[in-house]
């Protein structure tokens, strides 16, 4: 079976405008380099870049759908482990190594362990203030990281059928969180209406031909799984991490469970600078981060722009919000979001990976707290001593207003 493979360079790209448009160096000298060194290696080996001023360009994750180039049936791999994201149209789509990644362009094989099964059944409605965020946050809460280790996740349920393909997305996206090799959703109409007319996809005839195949590519009926998870999506509440794994989250309202006397926990709430027993809505906030593969489309910046319309940021918040790729930049601009977003007080920026990991100067100061709608909160992930907060574009919008930990749903 052929492999898809894509190199992550959109995490070492600047996303400022006067870097990409003007004149200005790009900050990180092995940044520049490593931007200088595949235009020439794409041009000596003749592989198609969307380069720096392209309009297609942004996050591998995020472009590779809107192009139309992920498909349902497909074995789909990348230098990133959110690679998973790619699940959500029905592929079989994991990160690997760079190592690996010169195997595949050189033969377009790899060998793999087959993984297990694990089915996620999802049923219920989630309530308003709840994102498809909080729904990946509370499972991965529920099974722990380690929890998918060695499986392939299986979003199922009438919750999972009722999302768009951006929340699909977000959810399969942070699969790995879970320690699971990869996570996917049966391809239904919901993807084939989305994948219609990319530039990618097939059409005409072809496009009648390869819906009739993807329509093949659901679970058999009483497929036996080698693990499941049962969760109601009406008692998820909106979520928020305290600690340093993405498996140490609770509902937003909660307090921090108590394990004084677990290393693991004791060495987190050292780094957090927090105490088991304490509640996590009015903390301080310092930075809030809208943007990443988990969190930066466009549906996601429509949901912030919902909090932050009419609103200004806290005095000394900084929010920064960086879309996910040169096309949901345009959207959000021709929508009215940016000018929602700038009149707020926010950082508008040109499309990339940014402060997700902490990236060409986008960083966290040692000590100060992140609200982010990223996908780790690892210690160092954002900067040197950085604190991080996953949560929803909405939780984030509305901490940014605030100045602190706040539920959305008091703004909605």
């Amino acid at each position: 079976m052929g492999f898809r493979c894509a190199a992550p360079i959109a995490r070492w790209r600047p996303w400022t405008t006067e870097q990409v448009f003007g004149s200005v160096p790009i900050k990180v000298d092995a940044a520049a380099r490593q931007v200088r060194q595949l235009e020439q290696n794409a041009a000596e080996f003749g592989i198609e870049l969307f380069g720096m001023r392209d309009a297609r360009r942004g996050i591998v994750h995020i472009i590779s759908p809107e192009l139309g180039c992920t498909q349902p049936g497909m074995t789909i791999v990348c230098g990133d482990s959110h690679t998973s994201t790619h699940g959500a149209f029905g592929a079989l789509a994991f990160g690997i190594g760079t190592t690996e990644v010169g195997h595949v362009f050189a033969t377009q094989a790899l060998l793999q362990r087959k993984p297990k099964a694990f089915a996620v059944n999802v049923e219920g409605q989630l309530s308003p203030g709840v994102s498809a965020k909080d729904l990946i946050l509370s499972i991965i809460g529920k099974i722990g990281v380690s929890g998918g280790t060695g499986h392939v996740l299986e979003y199922r349920g009438s919750t999972v059928r009722s999302l768009s393909m951006e929340e699909r997305m977000t959810v399969c996206n942070m699969s790995i969180e879970a320690g699971a090799r990869a996570g996917m959703i049966g391809p239904d109409e919901v993807t084939f209406e989305y994948l219609k007319g990319k530039p990618r996809a097939p059409r005409g005839e072809a496009w009648d031909v390869a819906v009739a195949r993807w329509r093949t590519l659901v679970t058999d009926a009483g497929a036996r799984f080698d693990a499941s998870v049962d969760v109601d999506a009406a008692t998820i509440e909106p979520m928020i991490t305290y600690g340093t794994n993405p498996g140490m989250v609770l509902p937003i309202g909660s307090a921090i469970p108590d394990k004084t006397g677990d290393a693991v926990f004791d060495k987190a709430m050292h780094y957090m600078g927090f105490h088991g027993g304490e509640g996590m809505l009015g903390k301080p906030v310092n930075v809030v981060f809208i943007g990443s593969c988990t969190n930066g489309r466009l549906e996601d910046l429509q949901a912030a722009a919902r909090i932050l319309k009419g609103r200004k940021v806290a005095p000394g918040v900084h929010l920064l919000i960086v879309p996910g790729s040169q096309q949901i930049k345009q959207e959000a601009e021709a929508a009215g979001l940016a000018d929602i977003f700038k009149a707020a007080g926010a950082d508008w920026r040109e499309s990339g990976c940014s402060m997700c990991l902490g990236m060409n100067g986008d960083t966290v100061a040692a000590g100060q707290y992140s609200i982010s709608t990223s996908n780790r909160n690892f210690e160092g992930r954002q900067g040197k001593g950085a604190r991080t907060l996953l949560v929803s574009p909405l939780t984030a919008a509305a901490s940014a207003v605030k100045g602190r930990i706040a539920d959305p749903r008091e703004l909605l």
